[in-house]
């Protein structure tokens, strides 16, 4: 718990006041005001980075057209960062802004779905993800053992 800061339910009747001790009935809670400027955001509300690898696979489909759909979605969403491809398979690597691992799985499992159409994916399904925040990432790359960094951006062949 951060300094200052009172336990939510669980203790005696009566309210709470800056030490945490109950207030005597009838008397008047003291306002405190925050500083202009200073937003207050409450745990896990905050967005983070996560790092989102997407495979997908299905039946066969020629590689030009897998390649100028991909070009596509990554000209559609340049948050894509690497995309690599092969007639039957793809993998699609990016980072996502989201307040929670569970926020950012949801964003990448309907990344596929939803452009499907309008990027002219094959239609293929989704078979693996992996999200990450940015700190495992950082340290699965200096340890050597982590996805190799995205580089050079762009769609490429496996």
């Amino acid at each position: 718990m951060r300094p200052g800061a009172t336990s939510r339910g669980g203790g005696t009747s009566g309210a709470v006041r800056d030490g945490g001790a109950p207030r005597a009935a009838g008397k008047e809670r003291a306002l405190t005001s925050v500083a202009a400027g200073t937003a207050y955001e409450a745990p896990g509300q905050t967005p983070r980075l996560w790092h989102v690898t997407l495979s997908v696979s299905g039946g066969e489909a020629p590689l030009k057209e897998v390649r100028r759909a991909l070009e596509q979605l990554a000209h559609d969403h340049p948050f894509l960062l690497t995309s690599r491809y092969a007639s039957d398979h793809a993998e699609i690597r990016y980072w996502e802004e989201a307040r929670d691992l569970h926020d950012a799985a949801a964003v990448a499992l309907r990344l596929w779905g939803e452009h499907r159409q309008t990027a002219g994916l094959p239609p293929w399904e989704i078979v693996g993800l992996e999200v990450i925040d940015r700190e495992t990432y950082q340290q699965r790359v200096a340890e050597g053992y982590g996805p190799a960094p995205a580089t050079p951006v762009g769609v490429h062949p496996f």
